[in-house]
């Protein structure tokens, strides 16, 4: 297990989140959408909890190995230098702290470069990656569209950029993306899954999203969909959050709605981020009984979670996307596609006060994933 000191993790895209994809690049949006219908009881072995269940117990195992088992089999070329792009919120630093770790590993240099997260601050850190002419490019949560003028020159210098947790299409200068929107999806089902199970298919659900991050749709449309099919006749409300409460006013927000809708049962975040203050925000005004799970876990919605406070996360896998990118590049270097790293399914975990690893920060769903990966290096 990484041995780096621990701190309050602030997941976003990030990728993911990541998230590190989590950027207002695109128009927020606003309102909700009305409940399905009443909530309505399940028998006991009904199909959908049925289901759910198994769906939810397949989750809430923690994977023991990283997803790529092919040994780069060549001597990895030392002194390659990384010119790695933040996004501008913690769980990007976090990624880019992750990367610089494999990265030392292998005897390659990084070069962190920090931005605000706008698509000014963005283009200029791509600018300073065209004057460094770094031997590869890393960066997590910016759509193309954003440095689609840089992108190309990189491309045209065979220079390879990897990506993560955005919202963005595979190939035309981007080498590499991990945790876009056809990798996303999952996280969607496997919130779901652990509110039918819950509620024994009796839920009442609001799901609190933030249009502006694109990259979260998948998730939000996933949940929907399984939900749906579990859950049958359960109420489902929509509430779309402004990237402006993030930070102010979100926990005020989830108690008037909770005092406007006191059937509600489940409450869940698109990003753990939402919930940071709810906890003790319910405590004050008196509302009791509500279960909470959110997407993107860290630091603070892992210690509610030992606390009592909230019920579940969706845990990323920063630390093997940010490894799993090093060995990507491993084998770039050593004159060989990426493909094993492109194919490779990412681990995710659903995890409760019951299986919860670590409440004290950030943890790897792998337990000794950078062993594994060392192996595959010819370091161990």
């Amino acid at each position: 297990m990484s041995s780096r000191p621990r701190r309050a993790v602030r997941r976003a895209l990030t990728a993911s989140l990541s998230a590190a994809s989590l950027l207002a690049l695109a128009a927020c949006g606003g309102g909700s959408t009305p409940a399905t219908g009443s909530t309505q009881a399940a028998a006991p072995d009904s199909p959908g909890l049925t289901a759910a269940r198994e769906a939810l117990a397949k989750y809430s195992e923690r994977p023991t190995a990283i997803p790529v088992t092919q040994p780069v089999g060549k001597k990895i070329p030392k002194g390659k230098e990384i010119d790695f792009i933040l996004c501008g919120v913690q769980s990007c630093k976090d990624l880019a702290d992750f990367f610089t770790e494999a990265a030392e590993e292998l005897g390659w240099e990084v070069k962190q470069i920090a931005t605000q997260g706008t698509p000014e601050s963005v283009q200029a850190a791509y600018e300073q990656a065209l004057r460094d002419k770094p031997d590869a490019v890393v960066a997590s949560g910016f759509p193309r569209a954003v440095y689609a003028k840089q992108l190309a020159r990189l491309k045209a210098a065979e220079i390879p950029v990897i990506q993560s947790n955005a919202d963005d299409l595979l190939g035309d200068g981007i080498s590499l993306l991990k945790n876009g929107p056809d990798d996303v999806g999952v996280q969607g089902e496997m919130l779901a899954s652990w509110v039918v199970s819950n509620s024994e298919a009796k839920a009442n659900t609001v799901y609190f999203d933030l249009p502006a991050y694109t990259i979260l749709k998948p998730v939000k449309d996933s949940f929907a969909a399984k939900y749906k099919k579990w859950c049958d006749g359960c109420g489902l409300d929509n509430v779309d959050v402004p990237i402006t409460a993030v930070g102010k006013d979100m926990p005020d927000r989830v108690v008037s709605y909770l005092r406007s809708h006191p059937k509600v049962t489940h409450v869940v975040f698109s990003l753990g981020l939402l919930n940071v203050g709810v906890p003790t925000a319910l405590k004050t005004a008196g509302i009791t009984g509500k279960h909470i799970v959110v997407n993107v876990g860290d630091a603070q919605n892992y210690q509610y979670i030992q606390s009592g406070l909230t019920d579940g996360a969706m845990a990323l896998n920063s630390h093997e996307t940010a490894w799993l990118q090093a060995d990507a590049l491993a084998r770039h270097f050593t004159g060989q596609p990426m493909d094993v790293d492109q194919q490779a399914v990412l681990p995710n975990m659903l995890v409760t006060k019951d299986n919860l690893p670590s409440a004290d920060g950030d943890f790897p769903i792998v337990e000794d994933y950078q062993e594994q990966f060392k192996a595959l290096w010819g370091l161990s």
